[in-house]
């Protein structure tokens, strides 16, 4: 009988980002960790600067320390995802997610002629790849209602604060346009099949 492998990029991935806020906070002064953060983000300052890299390091920098129910369930997720369909496609998803979800935002806030404050608002974390993944991975479920009923609650779920909200943030779109590409990319993707 063959296991397939523990997962080893998700808790990597997760505490070097843990690990790392808590030395930024620690060894930082506030202006200097407000310069470090602004570095990292992918505001439409940066990316209109042509700061393209800012899309991988806003993906690994949180302007936090995680609190712990939301990076266990980030491993969670991000666990499942690599032992269910490999590192490679979770790595992938999660980048893509990142990545197309703050495209989606820039484009959004470059359209609407932004503010100053946010066009130069801290933009970093882990919450687009997460609920990219999140979306992808309903593709587990059996097809039927219990996957389209998961689908149709992760978006409700998403959508709720851009319809509660007079004026949501365009993180609030972000999270919404991640869930929704995740879900896109799950139907692609074919349901994880492990042999015991």
């Amino acid at each position: 009988m063959h296991l397939p492998a523990l997962p080893v990029l998700a808790p990597a991935y997760v505490g070097g980002v843990q690990l790392a806020a808590h030395a930024v906070r620690r060894h930082l002064d506030d202006d200097a960790r407000e310069t470090f953060l602004r570095a990292c983000s992918t505001n439409v300052d940066q990316l209109e600067g042509g700061r393209w890299g800012t899309l991988l390091t806003s993906a690994v920098v949180v302007e936090e320390p995680m609190p712990l129910p939301y990076a266990l369930l980030l491993l969670a997720v991000l666990g499942y995802a690599e032992y269910a369909y490999g590192a490679w496609w979770a790595a992938g998803v999660f980048l893509l997610g990142h990545a197309g979800a703050t495209l989606l935002v820039y484009g959004g806030l470059r359209a609407n002629r932004a503010d100053s404050a946010t066009r130069s608002a801290v933009d970093v974390g882990t919450s687009y790849g997460f609920n990219t993944v999140l979306g992808a991975l309903t593709a587990a479920l059996p097809a039927g209602p219990l996957r389209f009923a998961a689908r149709a609650g992760l978006l409700a779920v998403g959508a709720r604060p851009l319809l509660n909200r007079e004026r949501p943030t365009f993180t609030d779109v972000g999270h919404f346009a991640a869930l929704a590409l995740g879900i896109g990319l799950g139907g692609l993707v074919p349901r994880p099949c492990r042999a015991a």
